[in-house]
Parts: structure tokens; C-alpha cells; sequence
């Protein structure tokens, strides 16, 4: 979440640093990732009031589906999103406000036959997204999670990067990454992972960014009641074997998950005001959580690293 910084300069909150110069050959610039994916599908950018860069693609209005299939009683609310307002069921699909680029990369994953993800399936008549409902649950809160619900969700995530690596969405970079790979945006079946939802803030990057994300929110936990941290930093290497991540990432994955707290903090704070659906004591409490996850993982950097070699 947040901006990607070229170049990755010293962005440690209080109680440690990231190492930049280990981790910045896997990462690029997040404004330039968004122009060349914009580039690559034929969209069209423009700038939204956060500063982000908004895409919209002229051949999605060939895709709206006709009014009269719109249906406008029934539609279900679906809660428990922090970002993305006016999510709805109706029936066998979700409607939510459209992304541009979110519907180009699940019409990729679709063609490449990724099945972790909803279907693309055009634009209602209220200028909506419509995607497939995917059937199963979502988990609302952060909790402890089963070594083959860690390895199932790395996998899921090295599938989704396979998808796109070496396409032309993916541009000079390895893959598109998801951005918010947490258990929150993953829906489970038979009490593991199968597929990911909200791809609002997917672009081309590095697969450190999503995996260095994953391996905080599914394993790393500063709360009192948590398992030991020698238990989370074997779920670490879990995630890690899972997604099957090369020795040489492996050795700054713990940076990268530094990294991603960081710009956790960062996000949260440049917030502009109104742009979602939270008070300011939440906002407020999502910077002070993201300072103290930072703090925890650097005081045990050490264990996370070994539990990796």
C-alpha cells in the first residue's frame, strides 16, 4: 500500500532502518510502474486527488453490460474492506466502483487461466465494475494462521506472479504485484486460501513487494498473545518455501517486509482526508500499529534472517 520510492532510500521508522542497498536492485518506481502498465493495456492516465495515477481504458465501454441487466434491487453490501467504498453483491457477482486498471489485469490472469481471482465481466450501467462472485469467506480480522494456510497462500501468490511475469503488463519489471496480498483480501475455501479479490492497487513490480507484505501480515504479529517469534519466523521460511522464493531474495526478505511497514505508515498518513471510509482514531490507530509491527521486526531481525538461511 502507498507509494513505491525509486531507489528505496532510508526508510526505517524509529528503531531501525531498511538496508537500501540490498534491498533496491529488487524494487523500482511505483509512478513509473503505474505509466507503463498504462501504456501496455492502452489506457489512458490521469491524476487522482491523492496523487496516484488513475487509468481508464477507452475499450472498456464496449464491455458495459446493458441496463436492462443491471439489477437494482437485492444488491447486498459487502463489509469489511478498509479502502474501497460501495463493494455490493448481486447474486452470482460483486459490483464496485470501477478501477480501469484492476479490470485489465484480471482480463489477463483470466486468459492466462489464473483461477485465484474474480472474472472480469464488464461495466453495468452505473459505471460499475462487475466481477464474479467468488464463494467462500474472508477473514475480517488479522489471526494466527496454520503452516498449510501460510504455504497455501504462498503458492496462490507465486501463481498470480507467474501469470504476469514477463508479460507486457509487467513492462522492465518482474511481475504485477497485488500491493495488499493480506488475509483480508483472500478468500477461503475449505479453510485454506484459493483466490485474492481487490486488485485496485495492482501494479508491475517486484515479487518482494507482495511477498515482504505477505510474510508480515500472515506471519508477524507484536501482539501480546502472539506466537513466539522463533514460531513466526518458522512461518516465515513456510511462506517463503511456499511461494518458493530464490536464495538471494530470500536474504532481504526481512528488509522488504521492513520496507512494507514503512510505507504502511506512510500511506496511512498522506492520506488525504475523507478518501476512505475511516475516522481519524482508526487512521490514527493503523500508523501507530504499523510503527510498532516495524519496531518489533526490527528488534528481532536476527531470528527472521536465520529462519531463512
Amino acid at each position: 500500500m502507498g507509494e513505491l520510492r525509486k531507489g528505496v532510500a532510508s526508510v526505517g521508522l524509529a528503531g531501525g532502518a531498511v538496508d537500501a542497498a540490498r534491498l533496491s536492485p529488487y524494487v523500482g518506481g511505483r509512478r513509473t510502474a503505474w505509466e507503463e502498465l498504462g501504456c501496455a493495456c492502452g489506457l489512458g492516465s490521469g491524476a487522482r486527488s491523492d496523487g496516484t495515477v488513475a487509468l481508464v481504458s477507452a475499450d472498456f465501454e464496449s464491455s458495459r453490460i446493458p441496463a436492462s441487466s443491471v439489477v437494482v434491487s437485492g444488491e447486498v453490501v459487502l463489509s469489511g474492506g478498509r479502502m474501497t467504498r460501495g463493494v455490493v453483491r448481486v447474486g452470482d457477482t460483486v459490483r464496485r466502483p470501477a478501477s480501469g486498471v484492476g479490470g485489465v489485469v484480471l482480463r489477463h490472469l483470466e486468459q492466462q487461466g489464473f483461477v485465484g481471482a474474480p472474472r472480469w465481466l464488464g461495466v453495468d450501467g452505473a459505471g460499475r465494475d462487475v466481477l464474479s462472485y467468488l464463494p467462500g469467506w474472508v477473514p475480517e480480522k488479522f489471526r494466527t494462521w496454520t503452516d498449510a494456510q501460510v504455504g497455501a497462500a504462498g503458492a496462490l501468490a507465486r501463481e498470480l506472479h507467474d501469470a504476469t511475469r514477463g508479460s507486457g503488463l509487467a513492462g522492465s519489471h518482474q511481475v504485477v504485484c497485488h500491493h495488499d496480498l493480506g488475509p483480508n483480501n483472500a478468500v477461503f475455501q475449505y479453510d485454506l486460501p484459493v483466490a485474492f479479490i481487490d486488485f485496485d492497487l495492482a501494479a508491475p513490480g517486484s515479487p518482494l513487494e507482495d511477498v515482504g507484505y505477505m510474510a508480515w501480515l500472515w506471519c508477524v504479529s507484536s501482539k501480546a498473545g502472539a506466537p513466539s517469534v522463533e514460531a513466526q519466523a518458522r512461518q516465515v521460511r513456510v511462506l517463503a518455501d511456499g511461494y518458493g522464493l530464490a536464495e538471494g531474495e530470500r536474504s532481504v526478505l526481512v528488509d522488504a517486509m521492513l520496507e512494507r511497514q514503512s510505507r504502511n505508515a506512510r500511506f496511512w498518513g498522506e492520506l488525504p482526508a475523507g478518501s476512505v471510509d475511516a475516522t481519524r482514531e482508526q487512521i490514527a490507530e493503523r500508523i501507530a500499529w504499523s510503527r510498532r509491527e516495524h519496531a518489533y521486526t526490527t528488534k528481532h531481525r536476527d531470528a527472521f534472517a536465520a529462519a531463512l538461511t
